[in-house]
């Protein structure tokens, strides 16, 4: 009776501090997750940065030109038998709606991303002959030129593995990046989505900015050629 006893206080007095250590360790994770985008944002002046509901941040800001930047983190879970990923979101805004078609490019699509614009376009393109799977889409709109100067476009972005999708739109210009993977024992074993980075660099944030600048000015040689529609 005394060892029944025994035995049942020390699985209570267990289970509480294994409670307790769970609570920390989430309070710790949200934590860390609030810094994450601390050193990118000495990148911008005017820096102001929110946290979404999952507590990741979300750094806006604006170039010398004027246009806005958003910064973002996306935590992906959805695609099965595969450890969770961190994606780095880019989303350069113009100062005014421009002149051209959209048209995006996705790397390795399951159906399953969640925060992607290529799936919302309309009209398939062919996409470039590359070795990872890309699919490609648009609004219907661009020129036998403009596809084939995309196509050209993201076979050179895509040749880097770390790069998920890129659009291209009249009101911006989106690319998004692998920023890290999660550890595999606390996805396997806890089901935790932790990811082992405690900052994203500045050379990652910086390149997917200058990549999406690079998308903006893509097809600017053919943009007063082109009828002006409603934005996509």
């Amino acid at each position: 009776m005394i060892t029944t006893i025994a035995l049942a206080a020390f699985v209570a007095a267990t289970c509480a501090w294994m409670g307790k250590r769970a609570i920390s360790d989430h309070r710790a994770i949200l934590a860390q997750r609030r810094g994450l985008l601390d050193e990118a944002a000495t990148l911008f002046l005017d820096v102001r940065i929110t946290f979404a509901p999952d507590q990741f941040p979300i750094l806006v800001s604006n170039l010398e030109d004027g246009r806005q930047v958003r910064v973002e983190l996306l935590a992906d879970t959805m695609v099965t038998r595969r450890l969770p990923q961190l994606w780095l979101r880019v989303t350069l805004s113009e100062l005014r709606e421009r002149n051209r078609p959209a048209i995006g490019a996705l790397a390795r699509p399951t159906g399953a991303e969640y925060y992607s614009l290529v799936h919302d376009l309309p009209e398939w393109m062919a996409p470039p002959e590359m070795d990872a799977s890309l699919l490609m889409r648009g609004d219907g709109r661009a020129t036998a030129w403009q596809v084939e100067r995309a196509a050209t476009m993201f076979r050179s972005l895509f040749s880097d593995p770390g790069v998920k999708e890129a659009v291209i739109s009249p009101r911006g210009t989106r690319v998004i990046r692998q920023a890290a993977q999660g550890e595999r024992a606390a996805h396997l074993f806890l089901r935790q989505i932790r990811f082992a980075v405690a900052t994203i660099s500045t050379d990652l944030v910086s390149k997917a900015v200058t990549e999406a600048k690079s998308l903006s000015e893509a097809m600017a040689a053919s943009e007063a050629t082109i009828p002006v529609y409603e934005a996509a």
